[in-house]
């Protein structure tokens, strides 16, 4: 085939990767818009509290969430190489450390009145923020074996029984909310905290599914033997993947946290109408995040049966892919802001503001979707240290200080904190691209197997 007819074959295969991929990204993600847009035509302030909660809980779940992405490299390349004791190796690992991640993931959300109060959030909104926070213990262990089981079918292209599972839990966390929110079929009207219980039980849900639609292939490798899975070099150099990218989500999703933070300082109705825009910009944001997936996968792969040209395809597609998605985003964002917000409360107070915000999110769209597909593509060739670099200057050394400024120590409020937002989502990108662009432009090597024969 010639150049062209490479690229087309390239795309078809991402695509029919991506799209369950995707779909299990918007699937996990619409559960929290099915949250916020029963949370916010409950009250504005159980918007607000759920929004603080989620922001928190969501945040505090990215490190060990990332800490198990190390599973992409290793099980695609493992794939790539036909050594399925080695990815049976890496499935085992990955549920042992998931089990052991959420212990202590558990013990930060237990007590978080304090910390609230002391970064000035409203005592109304700390108290349904904190009980939020500790109803969610209930899925933390069942969402990272989820984690853990997907990211290994995943890097194996098997991604079907995790789009079942989004889709039951789905189903499940609509009825749940109906239910434990407003209180209706002879329940209590619990509120805010009604649904954090549907959140965590449809976490089990999400497990049991995934688990019971792969275990023809699961089986295979949690049957096979368990030799050496417990060697310490072999965990040391999981966890030497894993800690950076636990590093670069945690330092991508404290930036949102801590601008959500800001948003309680300005007030509930900043708040809630932040909530808004940050929803409809993270649910665009599951495309790339999918497209992302499918990068790690086949560039993995790729680099295990040792096709470097392969790679490189992999990579330029899903970047185009990414990019022309989120231009599409940005283009719906940029005119339609009314009409999203609305989707989600009937308050115009706070669709005034969200309406500001959807414009400024608009121009970030693109840099977020390509910054997120090469962190994807750099995984796959286990390049994951730069990555978490690059979030401590683009996020924290320019886009915080930033936010700060504009959104406290000038007229702008919220729109200043989202300009900040921007500024760090576009840097990171530039930098993502170099890097990507350096690190493919040679050989790519695969990881060694520390595991003893």
């Amino acid at each position: 085939m010639n150049r062209w007819a490479r690229l087309r074959h390239e795309a078809v295969a991402v695509v029919h990767l991506a799209t369950p991929v995707v779909l299990t990204q918007v699937g996990m993600m619409l559960m929290g818009v099915v949250d916020a847009m029963m949370l916010g035509r409950h009250s504005e302030l159980a918007l607000a509290a759920g929004a603080l909660g989620n922001s928190v809980g969501f945040g505090l779940t990215s490190f060990p969430m990332g800490v198990l992405m190390a599973l992409d490299p290793l099980v695609a390349q493992a794939f790539g190489s036909g050594s399925h004791e080695r990815v049976g190796r890496h499935l085992k690992r990955g549920l042992i450390l998931a089990a052991a991640l959420a212990v202590p993931l558990s013990l930060l959300m237990w007590r978080t009145e304090g910390a609230l109060r002391l970064v000035g959030q409203r005592p109304e909104i700390v108290t349904d923020g904190a009980a939020y926070l500790r109803v969610l213990i209930i899925g933390n262990l069942p969402f990272l074996l989820f984690v853990a089981m997907r990211q290994t079918l995943q890097a194996m292209s098997l991604v079907r029984p995790a789009v079942l599972a989004i889709v039951l839990a789905n189903l499940f966390n609509v009825a749940a909310n109906y239910t434990l929110i407003f209180g209706h079929f002879g329940f209590p009207a619990l509120g805010v905290v009604g649904s954090a219980y549907a959140t965590s039980i449809s976490r089990w849900v999400m497990l049991l599914t995934l688990a019971a639609a792969a275990f023809p292939v699961l089986r295979r490798y949690l049957a096979a033997p368990s030799r050496a899975i417990l060697v310490p070099r072999a965990f040391w150099r999981t966890l030497k993947l894993g800690f950076p990218i636990g590093t670069q989500l945690t330092l991508e999703m404290g930036l949102f946290m801590t601008v959500a933070l800001m948003m309680g300082n300005l007030g509930s109705r900043e708040l809630a109408a932040h909530q808004i825009a940050l929803t409809l910009a993270a649910l665009s944001f599951m495309v790339p995040l999918g497209i992302s997936g499918a990068a790690a996968t086949r560039a993995g792969n790729a680099i295990g049966r040792r096709d470097m040209d392969g790679a490189r395809r992999s990579a330029l597609v899903c970047l185009m892919l990414g990019a022309a998605v989120m231009s599409i985003a940005a283009l719906a964002f940029a005119l339609a802001p009314w009409h999203l917000s609305r989707l989600f409360t009937t308050e115009e107070a706070v669709i005034a503001v969200a309406v500001t915000l959807l414009p400024i999110a608009a121009v970030f769209q693109v840099s977020d979707g390509v910054q997120v597909v090469a962190i994807g593509a750099l995984r796959g060739a286990a390049d994951t240290r730069f990555p978490a670099l690059t979030a401590l200057v683009g996020f924290w050394g320019l886009g915080m200080p930033l936010a700060a400024y504009l959104g406290f120590r000038t007229d702008m409020g919220p729109r200043g904190l989202w300009w900040g937002i921007t500024l760090g989502l576009s840097s990171v990108a530039v930098l993502l691209l170099a890097r990507l662009r350096f690190r493919f432009a040679g050989d790519l090597v695969a990881l060694e197997d520390p595991d003893p024969d």
